[in-house]
């Protein structure tokens, strides 16, 4: 059972939903070649898209979010810096990727 499914919580929001929810989260503030491992746990996150997209909307400046780094983050930052909502953006390319 996931913690969005829980009858206990109705808590529904997309953190409650991430696959990292029951992992320590200092092991998403690291650096170098341990950011490559921790990245892996984003690879099947359902709710890999909305984290990030709050991190990019919030630029977040440390750690591992949906899958990016911060210098990942601020490389598509400076290349796209007319974006104000990345959801928008994500969501898109998401559908665009599996021909939607």
């Amino acid at each position: 059972m996931t913690i969005g499914e829980s009858p206990t919580t109705t808590d529904s929001s997309w953190a409650t939903r991430g696959a990292c929810v029951s992992m320590e989260p200092d092991g998403f503030f690291v650096q170098g070649a341990e950011q490559h491992s921790v990245k892996l746990a984003c690879g099947a996150c359902p709710v890999r898209t909305e984290c990030l997209a709050d991190a990019l909307d919030n630029r977040v400046d440390f750690g591992v979010w949906g899958g990016m780094t911060e210098r990942e983050r601020r490389r598509l930052l400076r290349r796209h810096p007319e974006v104000s909502n990345w959801w928008v953006v994500l969501r898109r390319a998401e559908k665009e990727a599996v021909g939607g």
